[in-house]
């Protein structure tokens, strides 16, 4: 199955970042959108003005989480409408992360992703 990059629509914009973490993790475009929708858990990011969310697989043998990373965008819409949001990364996590604790990202992916940010 050949990898189908996600297109900027006026809801979610998509970094380069994200698209290869989602060809190297096989995280679909769907998958990411439902996740920012109605994650199962939210925590602040780890890069400035960033929120993660997360939900669980269904594996039972090998519990794993799917984070994605993001940013609201532009000015709050009008009412009955969603934010904008610049899609930064998206991971997998193998095992269930600690609630309310810091996600441990490697130093290299933090690096790059405050060069996104910024």
């Amino acid at each position: 199955m050949q990898f189908k990059p996600p297109k900027n629509d006026d809801k979610y914009r998509w970094t380069n970042h994200v698209m290869g973490k989602m060809v190297y993790y096989g995280i679909s475009e769907g998958l990411i959108k439902r996740i920012v929708r109605f994650p199962k858990r939210k925590e602040t990011g780890v890069a400035e003005k960033t929120v993660a969310v997360m939900q669980p697989t269904s594996n039972k043998k090998k519990p794993q989480e799917i984070w994605v990373m993001y940013q609201t965008i532009g000015q709050q819409p009008a009412v009955g409408s969603r934010p904008k949001v610049r899609v930064i990364s998206a991971w997998r996590y193998p095992g269930v992360s600690p609630v309310g604790k810091a996600i441990p990202i490697p130093d290299e992916i933090l690096h790059e992703l405050d060069d996104l940010i910024e």
